[in-house]
């Protein structure tokens, strides 16, 4: 395929940080008619455990994305030695504020704290994350509920660039319940988007290079940088890139890069659609945990 100009490359980015300032000037004027109407502010509290460097950045993200539309925050932070049962207490605590309407636990938890005991401990009525198992239970029927945040993402993103979804074949390589296995639920759905055929990868696929060359759309969320090369994506595939690790690199001011799971200057030149890492997928999972939060407040006004 031939080389494009910088010109065309730019009309095929899946541009995530420029649809979710969009997207949060849209919530910002639901919020403020809201409060016109003499409700409080949509309330979203956030616990973070220990000092990983990548979650206080996620936090601070979203904390500041708070603040941009209207909403009240609350940060919650304790050290990395603390006790299962103490996080639960706090878990509790939340449960029961009626002034939160919605929070998150920011994953990874220290390794000695059981991730699913958390989850499930977090009301369903509050799970903004969209991990609880009555809301990935919903999303399994297409009942009502809160969406993991991602995938939320990007299937408005998908909707809001105008990319044809139905009787396409997706791929999604990773199978986690935060990404991968909800993507692919949502993809093969009945409505727009959806309507797709979908394959999901995972460690033990056998031959993964050839699932890929079969996607129209591909997904891919697994945590390994690079792992997504030229030779295994057809031309005019669309890619969302949903990795974003911390590579080291010396010459980088903060001393490490942000690399997704796809090798983007070789793939990008084959797509259709691509989006960058960063600047794709992650604000549009911030922005979908604004929506969440601002469905969670409405619901709780309406007694639901």
């Amino acid at each position: 395929m031939s080389t494009t100009t910088s010109e065309q490359m730019d009309t095929r980015i899946l541009d995530g940080k420029a649809l979710s300032r969009r997207i949060k000037d849209e919530i910002a004027v639901e919020v403020a008619a809201w409060v016109d109407k003499g409700h409080r502010k949509p309330h979203l509290a956030a616990v973070l455990i220990g000092e990983d460097g990548a979650s206080r950045t996620y936090v601070d993200h979203k904390v500041k994305s708070c603040a941009q539309v209207g909403f009240e925050s609350t940060l919650v932070e304790r050290p990395a030695d603390i006790s299962q049962e103490a996080l639960l207490d706090i878990v509790h605590g939340l449960n029961e504020n009626p002034q939160i309407d919605g929070f998150i636990v920011q994953l990874p938890l220290p390794a000695h704290i059981d991730d699913q005991a958390i989850t499930e401990a977090v009301s369903a009525k509050k799970d903004v994350d969209g991990f609880h198992p009555s809301n990935m239970g919903n999303l399994a029927l297409g009942l009502p509920g809160f969406v993991p945040a991602t995938p939320a993402g990007i299937m408005t993103m998908l909707e809001r660039f105008g990319i044809e979804t139905e009787g396409k074949h997706a791929v999604v390589v990773g199978r986690s319940s935060i990404v991968g296995t909800p993507m692919s639920l949502l993809l093969s759905r009945a409505g727009t988007p959806g309507n797709c055929t979908v394959t999901l990868c995972h460690s033990r696929t056998q031959d993964l290079a050839a699932h890929c060359r079969r996607a129209d759309i591909l997904v891919a969320a697994v945590g390994r940088p690079g792992m997504i090369t030229a030779d295994m994506v057809k031309d005019g595939a669309v890619v969302v890139d949903v990795g974003i690790t911390r590579v080291e690199d010396s010459t980088a001011k903060r001393g490490f890069r942000l690399k997704g799971d796809v090798a983007y200057a070789e793939v990008a030149p084959k797509c259709s659609w691509i989006t960058p890492v960063p600047g794709g997928v992650g604000p549009m999972t911030i922005v979908s945990l604004l929506r969440n939060t601002l469905d969670a407040a409405q619901r709780a006004a309406a007694g639901h």
